[in-house]
């Protein structure tokens, strides 16, 4: 029956989110109904104590890290510092080789700390025109999208700064240049066969006299090309991240040492405040390079960011408050579950995969496939198994790197179901249905899922990380 409670809860809020409710609601409903029939004196305590704890310190933790990549990904493109980088690459790798260039592209502005949201807004009309020159089906553009900013650079390669790859390092104290030979070959994998599969599509359907199409809805205006910034100064914003996140990596440690306390100045006795270095280390890298790249876009495109900022960030500033609330409701419903006495059976259920790598994949892509979101998935994964998952680790002399990255990459693998939050913004934008694409997005995901035991079977075949 504890068991049935704990399905039960986890249904009800993969319906509703698949239905578009909103999870800050129905995660702590979700939640306290299941304590409600576990034992009802307990919803109020396990409320406070239990769920906004852990939402709180999520959000404390890394609403800093949406909010700083919303803001960068804001101004990228108000500067049009994303049209030019589009522009740029399509030019060097030629309008005939469309797919190739929308996925270099996307891999470009993802891997460089730009939001995936924006990427799918920034894309998509450069997607649609060459793929109408191209005579290539309008239906594969999702798919192609998906590929180069759902994938291998949200999670899989070091350094990314999505927050797919930065939620682990709070849990294992690992930085998110984790495992990086894994993620190489990992993200090897996926471009690999995430192309072969496009380009077998592009060929059936060109056998078949398919082209791009009559009717389609939220057909983009023309692009208008003119006046925009050098190509390099347009990538220098996105250079810089990943340079000083390296820098801000090996200098905090060193300038910080292990931990920082300091006495606040207030009247009376106050007990010193005490941050450890190593548990926020990857967070605080990530916002100064993501606050060094926003300046450079303030440096180099003043006049047409400044004009419409005001505005801009207004939209920004709310897509990261809700985005960072979802998860954080969801990390909160995870915390809650992993309390309650039906979550043993889970946990008995999942320790008895002997593989300690296995048994963090398939925990941490089926949370995520069920919540239709990879930060919240991996958030409810780790909330209720990290402890577990070090214990293993420790236990089979893997290091915490790689538990690091295989979560990372999970995360990332069955949370393209359907009701996923970027799935449906993305079908939306460019005017597609699930019927038409999202089969294409499908097959990504199963090559997505697929790497995680590549990595895995890669690792205890050579033991490299």
């Amino acid at each position: 029956m504890d068991f049935l409670i704990v399905l039960a809860s986890l249904a009800f809020l993969m319906f509703v989110a698949y239905r578009g409710y909103s999870v800050i609601l129905f995660a702590p409903i979700a939640a306290l109904g299941a304590v409600l029939f576990v034992d009802h004196n307990l919803v109020a305590p396990m409320f406070t104590g239990l769920f906004m704890d852990k939402m709180v310190g999520f959000v404390k933790n890394f609403f800093p890290v949406f909010l700083l990549g919303a803001v960068f990904g804001k101004v990228i493109e108000l500067s049009g510092f994303s049209k030019s980088i589009v522009a740029a690459v399509i030019k060097i790798i030629g309008r005939e080789r469309a797919m190739l260039a929308i996925v270099v592209v996307c891999a470009l502005l993802t891997y460089g700390g730009v939001s995936l949201f924006v990427v799918v807004f920034a894309v998509y009309p450069f997607a649609a025109e060459m793929f109408r020159q191209g005579g290539i089906p309008k239906r594969l553009i999702p798919g192609t999208i998906a590929l180069g900013a759902f994938t291998f650079t949200m999670d899989s390669l070091p350094g990314t700064p999505q927050i797919q790859n930065i939620i682990p390092t709070t849990f294992f104290k690992t930085d998110i240049y984790a495992a990086p030979w894994l993620g190489v070959i990992g993200a090897t994998f996926i471009l690999i066969c995430g192309l072969s599969y496009l380009e077998w599509c592009r060929r059936r359907a060109a056998a078949a006299g398919e082209g791009y199409g009559e009717g389609h809805s939220n057909e983009p205006e023309p692009i208008d090309s003119a006046n925009l910034a050098h190509p390099l100064i347009a990538l220098l914003p996105l250079v810089m991240v990943g340079v000083m996140n390296k820098v801000f990596t090996a200098a905090i440690p060193a300038l910080y040492g292990e931990k920082v306390s300091f006495i606040p100045a207030v009247i009376g006795k106050a007990a010193p405040v005490v941050q450890q270095t190593k548990a926020v280390a990857a967070i605080w890298a990530v916002e100064g390079a993501l606050l060094i790249g926003i300046a450079t876009v303030f440096l180099f495109g003043w006049k047409m960011v400044s004009a419409k900022f005001a505005e801009g960030s207004k939209s920004a500033i709310g897509g990261a408050l809700l985005a960072t609330m979802n998860t954080a409701s969801e990390y909160g419903f995870g915390a809650v579950i992993a309390a309650l006495p039906g979550f043993l059976v889970v946990a008995n259920a999942l320790s008895a995969i002997p593989n300690p790598l296995i048994n963090e994949a398939i925990t941490v892509t089926s949370l995520a496939g069920i919540t239709g979101s990879a930060s919240g998935g991996m958030g409810i994964a780790l909330a209720a198994m990290a402890e577990t998952f070090i214990a293993n680790a420790q236990a089979a002399g893997i290091p915490l790197e790689v538990f690091h990255r295989v979560a990372s990459m999970a995360s990332g693998g069955m949370d393209t179901l359907p009701h996923n939050g970027a799935v449906i913004t993305l079908l939306a934008v460019t005017g597609l249905t699930h019927r038409q694409s999202y089969k294409d997005i499908f097959a990504i995901t199963c090559i997505k899922t697929l790497a995680v035991f590549v990595v895995i079977g890669v690792f205890y075949a050579t033991g490299i990380v």
